[in-house]
């Protein structure tokens, strides 16, 4: 039986792989910043471990209590609306700390003893954001395009050992908790230039009839990312995701 290991399991994507991979037979090791027993049905095959990936002592931690895993997702994230100016550094680099640079110390952490064992698989979430680019999240998606471009350069590097890296890039999501991560890290609103165009955004969002992607969409684009022998390197997860991906290729952009 094999064991995944999960990022940012509190809500959303996360608690949906790892209900996913759980309910398919798998071992799970669903981390969180602060564990809650009552998330997950209780299983003898699931474990819920504490997680900050901004903290080494904490990757640390957790990962020589989870043990030897198969597959770890990266998949916990901040979420962020705003307009640059609107946007304080210290909020850039917490939004970096965790999506970028946390993503980039578990890789690091896992990567030896895959290379070790010859085996293991790496899948980084980031979002079609990064492919479809909208107003007032340059500092979001600048966070998740380097995930992009760092998973497709690690992958390079870890291949001659065995080890598979891939991307699942997730669509719009409003049943997450992405606007309540916003705006907990959000003190002074929107800057009053950008008010306008803030609130065409958000009658755009509103008012749109497209398809969004569902917790359930990322879950079976993980799935398919571990099992599919033939998915490609970046595996869209929503059903407005593949729209937009489709459109990336259609505009001849490298998949």
């Amino acid at each position: 039986m094999k064991t995944i290991l999960i990022t940012g399991c509190s809500s959303g994507f996360g608690l949906e792989i790892a209900r996913h991979f759980l309910n398919h037979g798998w071992k799970v090791v669903a981390t969180m910043r602060h564990p809650r027993e009552d998330l997950l049905p209780p299983s003898e095959h699931l474990r819920l471990l504490p997680l900050d990936v901004t903290k080494a002592d904490s990757i640390e931690a957790a990962l020589a209590a989870a043990g030897p895993i198969d597959v770890l997702v990266n998949n916990a994230g901040i979420g962020w609306l705003n307009a640059l100016e609107g946007t304080p550094m210290s909020a850039v680099r917490t939004i970096f700390e965790t999506n970028t640079l946390g993503v980039m110390a578990m890789t690091q952490a896992v990567a030896a003893s895959f290379r070790q064992r010859r085996s293991g698989m790496i899948i980084n979430v980031t979002s079609t954001v990064t492919l479809k680019h909208l107003p007032l999240l340059s500092v979001y998606t600048a966070s998740k395009a380097a995930v992009n471009a760092f998973t497709e350069t690690v992958a390079l590097e870890l291949a001659p050992f065995n080890v598979k890296v891939r991307l699942v890039l997730p669509g719009r999501a409003p049943d997450t908790r992405f606007g309540d991560n916003a705006r907990a890290l959000m003190t002074d609103g929107f800057p009053e230039p950008y008010v306008d165009q803030v609130q065409a955004v958000m009658a755009g969002w509103q008012q749109s009839t497209e398809p969004v992607t569902l917790a359930e969409d990322v879950a079976a684009a993980v799935w398919r990312a571990v099992h599919d022998e033939a998915a490609p390197m970046r595996l869209p997860a929503g059903a407005d995701a593949e729209i937009w991906m489709a459109e990336y290729l259609r505009l001849g952009h490298a998949g």
